[in-house]
């Protein structure tokens, strides 16, 4: 099931755009109307329209002929993910909300596979809801597991990426990683890599738990805990 959020000055506008976006016609969508626009006082604090729309499920799906597909869906574009859930559409709402407070309109994009729930948001503006080294963007991540968990009976994970911010983190951290590794089999000698947050470290410990020849454990105290890379042997 497709969904998109989209943010426009009037609710038409916004329903439009949605529509053309997933290529369907307003009967074959379930809209959903998040917030109205709204004018402020004095121009202080205009908010535009938001909207959530919904493929049906008997919708017909457009051929390649009929329409481009530009939804995100991962790195396996032919994945549509299984159906929404309570916590996906709680998830996707709440990450709305800031950031529609917080000023920023983009494209969102969701879906969930197994037991992780990934919503992507791109957009020109969306530099404030990353931060410095991503802490925003950490917090809004960990408020939004909160929220997903609890509309859900099962434990559910959250991944969510603003800008391919993270999608771009993760790939130098690999990179890092990648080269810490290479370093403790060349010299022999444990390898202190730079402080992370638990995230970033787990990623560590995951990408080289197949490395052959070194081993990886934490050290330190937050917030200097790191990785360290140990030869084997």
């Amino acid at each position: 099931m497709a969904t998109v959020t989209k943010t426009a000055a009037s609710v038409e506008e916004a329903i439009k755009a949605a529509l053309e976006e997933l290529g369907v016609s307003e009967d074959q969508a379930e809209i959903e109307v998040i917030s109205e626009p709204s004018s402020g006082f004095l121009g202080v604090g205009k908010k535009d329209a938001e909207v959530k729309v919904t493929v049906k499920d008997d919708a017909p799906i457009a051929s390649e002929d009929d329409s481009e597909d530009d939804t995100y869906y991962g790195d396996d574009e032919n994945f549509e993910g299984d159906t929404a859930t309570e916590a996906e559409d709680a998830a996707v709402n709440f990450v709305a909300e800031v950031l529609s407070g917080i000023g920023i309109h983009g494209n969102m994009d969701s879906y969930r596979e197994d037991d992780t729930i990934y919503i992507s948001v791109t957009g020109s503006d969306c530099a404030s809801a990353i931060g410095r080294h991503g802490e925003t963007l950490d917090a809004i991540s960990y408020m939004t597991n909160l929220i997903a968990n609890k509309h859900s009976e099962e434990r559910v994970h959250v991944h969510l990426d603003v800008g391919g911010y993270k999608k771009h983190r993760e790939q130098v951290l690999r990179n890092l990683a990648g080269k810490a590794a290479s370093r403790a089999l060349r010299t022999g000698r444990k390898v202190d890599m730079e402080p992370m947050n638990p995230a970033q470290r787990r990623l560590i410990h995951a990408y080289l738990q197949d490395f052959e020849g070194v081993t990886t454990h934490s050290e330190g105290v937050e917030p200097n805990r790191h990785v360290v890379v140990t030869p084997e042997g």
